[in-house]
């Protein structure tokens, strides 16, 4: 298990104040800093935050649902906070908009302890298989920016 940072250069300065634990690996860009991390997680856990919180975990939710990854993505609902995004995602289902199978994708629990236990077991449901590595991301990803620099 890995603990530590990937921060993009330009943020270290604001981020990072005092002594760190783990690895620091800056990165270029938020882009580079969340295909690092999924590189290198076994599971994706979203604690109370903000709008870059919910930003990361919808991202990593989509790339389940369109199968890049089969990690388990949990939300530590401490103290019911995130009773609204999982009743939105709820309705979303009820209209038609996510399958019941995309919805399975979040594991949520109001204790580390008990959100832990769940994402030891978690299995994937039936999501459709689009890219099978992170490799083939990156692969995209040069290919892209190739194009751009032409």
């Amino acid at each position: 298990m890995l603990f530590g940072r990937v921060i993009p250069k330009v943020l270290m300065p604001k981020e990072i104040i005092g002594d760190t634990f783990g690895e620091v690996k800056p990165v270029l860009n938020m882009h580079q800093r969340k295909a690092e991390m999924a590189r290198q997680a076994d599971a994706f856990i979203a604690l109370p935050g903000g709008y870059g919180t919910l930003e990361e975990l919808l991202e990593v939710i989509t790339w389940a649902q369109l199968g890049i990854h089969k990690k388990p993505v949990g939300l530590l609902n401490v103290n019911g906070y995130y009773n609204s995004l999982l009743s939105f995602i709820d309705k979303a289902v009820d209209e038609g908009f996510v399958t019941p199978d995309a919805r399975r994708i979040i594991v949520s629990a109001p204790t580390a302890y008990e959100l832990l236990s769940k994402l030891e077991v978690y299995e994937p449901e039936n999501v459709t298989e689009i890219k099978s590595s992170w490799e083939t991301e990156q692969q995209l990803e040069y290919s892209a920016k190739s194009e751009i620099a032409r």
